[in-house]
């Protein structure tokens, strides 16, 4: 086998910062920052959504926009709105 090709495997620090809850977990992922947890520094990485904050794992019913996108569209519009 050849050495050297896999990449580093190490313990990273996910953060859901809907929840804030923190998350422990070996990972491959490279990341600028660092945060210091439970007395040790990790590679620190921000999640917007995770199984702590997600719906689906969560049972909590979000309200969706009642807005479509056409609606939007033509709120924003309605003052260039030209009748010929």
């Amino acid at each position: 086998m050849r050495k050297d090709i896999h990449p580093a495997y190490q313990q990273v620090l996910f953060h859901d910062t809907n929840a804030d809850v923190y998350f422990l977990i070996g990972s491959t992922i490279q990341t600028k920052q660092t945060k210091e947890y439970q007395g040790q520094v990790y590679p620190y990485v921000t999640l917007d959504i995770s199984s702590a904050s997600h719906p689906f794992y969560t049972g909590e019913v979000r309200q969706a926009s009642n807005e479509g996108r056409v609606a939007s569209f033509n709120k924003r519009f309605a003052r260039f709105n030209r009748k010929s």
